[in-house]
């Protein structure tokens, strides 16, 4: 070997060797921030699961909420309802009539009526004829219905839809009526039949959680006169105004407020009585003069 060859060989050896030394500490240098980055990713993963499970334990509280309530109803009875109009409103309207007919009910703390007829028969100067009748129908608070008492209202607002749109209605004027409960109207028509022309009043009033429904209807049979619209609509609104007294009165209360004590629970009513409300669109004399 040469003397050159000899120089250049240990000129390199040193080299080489500050190579190695050199690559060991880059390689030691770079595996530290991998084991930063993996202990990163190690914290950022607790840290997720602390997330999920405050989000778990949030909707978890959530569905434990309250179940939902709804206002108890203001009044929880009905009066007897051959006793909602006074003796003495009765005797000027239905003055021939017996005792009054009280409507079937399988409850008549949700729903009532009674029924009167007269017929003042004047021989061969004719006959006046009168029909009354009141109903009652009381609406309980439901969590799945809503309140009592705004479910009487749509009841009054359907019951006023019922009297303007009866068959055979003629001539119809429907006018708010003051006075009586929280609201209350009357629905006036004529009904021409074969015995003469009935003139027919439905007094809707709504107080509190009740809906009251008085029908007056009258007529001059075999060749008497027919009655004055103006005096059976005065008449209809007097007995309703005694009949939302009464409903008041048998809740304890003197005027349309709430009503001591709470009340049963139990469903709302069916509207089934709504038939016996509207009867006086078809109710026919007792007895032909």
């Amino acid at each position: 070997m040469s003397e050159g060859t000899m120089q250049l060989r240990a000129q390199r050896d040193p080299q080489a060797k500050r190579a190695k030394r050199l690559t060991r500490v880059l390689v030691g240098a770079a595996a530290v921030p991998v084991m930063l980055v993996a202990a990163g990713c190690s914290s950022d993963s607790g840290s997720d699961d602390g997330k999920d499970k405050a989000a778990e334990e949030s909707a978890a509280s959530k569905s434990a909420s309250p179940s939902p309530t709804v206002q108890a109803a203001a009044f929880r009875k009905l009066p007897e309802p051959c006793s909602a109009v006074t003796k003495k409103t009765l005797d000027d309207l239905v003055p021939k009539a017996d005792s009054g007919k009280e409507g079937s009910s399988n409850d008549t703390a949700m729903r009532a009526s009674c029924s009167w007829d007269s017929l003042d028969d004047n021989g061969v100067k004719g006959s006046q004829f009168r029909w009354l009748s009141v109903s009652m129908l009381r609406f309980e608070s439901d969590v799945t219905r809503g309140e009592g008492d705004k479910l009487a209202a749509d009841y009054y607002q359907k019951q006023l839809k019922d009297a303007q749109g009866a068959e055979g209605a003629k001539s119809v004027k429907t006018a708010p009526v003051s006075g009586t409960g929280d609201e209350a109207s009357v629905v006036r028509y004529d009904l021409k039949k074969k015995e003469g022309t009935f003139k027919q009043q439905t007094v809707v009033a709504r107080v509190e959680n009740v809906v009251v429904t008085v029908d007056f209807n009258g007529a001059g049979l075999a060749g008497d006169k027919t009655p004055d619209a103006d005096d059976l609509v005065k008449d209809a609104q007097k007995a309703a105004k005694e009949a939302v007294a009464a409903v008041t009165k048998a809740n304890g209360s003197a005027a349309g407020g709430t009503s001591s004590g709470a009340p049963s629970p139990s469903k709302a009513p069916s509207e089934e009585s709504s038939k016996s409300a509207s009867e006086s669109s078809s109710k026919a004399p007792a007895k032909d003069s």
